[in-house]
């Protein structure tokens, strides 16, 4: 540590030492002023006083000290030059991204840059800390913020925003919505204006079933998989699609459980109403609507056969479908009425 900041001194520069315990942090920065006795030190953390600190980091801006002992208080909005050697005591009680950000305080100069992340004997070490500081150590290249990123989202997890559970804007979307209102956004985004051209014509289906229909954690253990599977069932078009994907999964992961099961079938009727002309779909009490779809007279005979008790409204180019209550019966009827849909829909013309 003493040679670290020594050849900082040597070539000029300045050095910060992160110590992320403020009621500690003067005790380190007198052990640092005996440790090296011919450096100028200076003290800094948030629950000093707002003219203080700024006062102590002018201090520092200026040059009038070599060294400053800091907490975590320059993880962002800090831009010195001059400073190029970083020390992070405990380095492992750090999130990944929080170290990503706090090595970025140095390197912003034409000098070398040395980022130092201390820890305690290797054995007291646990598996998380030694991997963040691995991944720390593995990516160091300029640019290399979006692999540190999908590596934390390895270590941490994604939450449940891909699993039984939901919670904010995209449960009360839905998943499929949200990759298409996330789509359509960038679509319209790089076609320049907002004007839609860059949008794409195709229009999937939302389709609410209350049933379980996700990628558990313990059939596909990594987030990063998760979220493309997530992907590209709702971005698929072709029933054809989803058939190759099942079989991808089959072959990656072994026999998809009851819930990525769901997810498929889930697919497949979301495709088929779509083919059918269907832009809205909606279950509310035990029974489904689908709309529009636009049926002849012979095409509504051919329904009421697949479908006894279907209702079709031409005004309203709406098909009505009693549906069971119990979920797990009522997805499997809302998967016959798609097929019967799809089915009649293409006897016409």
């Amino acid at each position: 540590m003493r040679q670290a900041l020594d050849r900082e001194r040597l070539r000029e520069g300045q050095a910060f030492y992160l110590h992320n315990r403020v009621e500690t942090i003067d005790e380190v920065a007198v052990r640092l002023r005996g440790l090296c006795p011919q450096m100028r030190f200076e003290v800094a953390h948030g629950q000093l006083e707002e003219g203080e600190l700024e006062s102590r980091m002018m201090s520092f801006l200026r040059g009038d000290a070599d060294v400053l002992v800091c907490t975590s208080i320059i993880e962002s909005g800090i831009d010195i030059p001059a400073a190029n050697t970083l020390i992070v005591e405990r380095a492992d009680h750090f999130g990944l991204a929080q170290l990503y950000q706090i090595r970025g305080r140095v390197g912003r100069s034409h000098e070398r840059a040395y980022a130092y992340m201390l820890y305690d004997a290797a054995g007291s070490l646990t598996p998380e800390g030694a991997q963040r500081l691995a991944a720390l150590s593995d990516f160091t290249e300029l640019g290399s913020g979006f692999q540190i990123a999908m590596r934390d989202l390895e270590l941490r997890g994604a939450g449940n925003l891909l699993g039984d559970e939901q919670s904010g804007h995209v449960a009360a979307l839905g998943f499929e919505l949200y990759m298409q209102m996330l789509d359509e956004a960038l679509a319209a985004a790089e076609a320049g204006e907002g004007d839609g051209a860059g949008a794409a014509e195709w229009e999937p289906v939302r389709l609410d079933v209350d049933i379980d229909a996700y990628v558990p954690a313990e059939y596909v253990g990594y987030e990063q998989a998760k979220i493309d599977l997530h992907r590209r069932i709702a971005g698929a078009r072709e029933v054809a699609d989803i058939e190759l994907l099942r079989e991808e999964l089959k072959d990656r992961f072994g026999e998809p459980p009851e819930p990525v099961e769901n997810l498929l079938a889930l697919a497949r009727a979301r495709i088929k109403l779509g083919a059918a002309g269907a832009r809205a779909v909606a279950v509310r009490g035990g029974r489904l609507s689908v709309a529009p779809v636009e049926l002849d007279l012979a095409a509504v005979r051919e329904l009421r056969e697949r479908l006894p008790g279907a209702i079709y409204e031409s005004g309203r180019s709406q098909v009505v479908v009693r549906v069971a209550e119990e979920p797990r019966q009522r997805f499997a009827d809302i998967r016959a009425a798609a097929d019967a849909i799809l089915a009649v829909s293409g006897l016409q013309g």
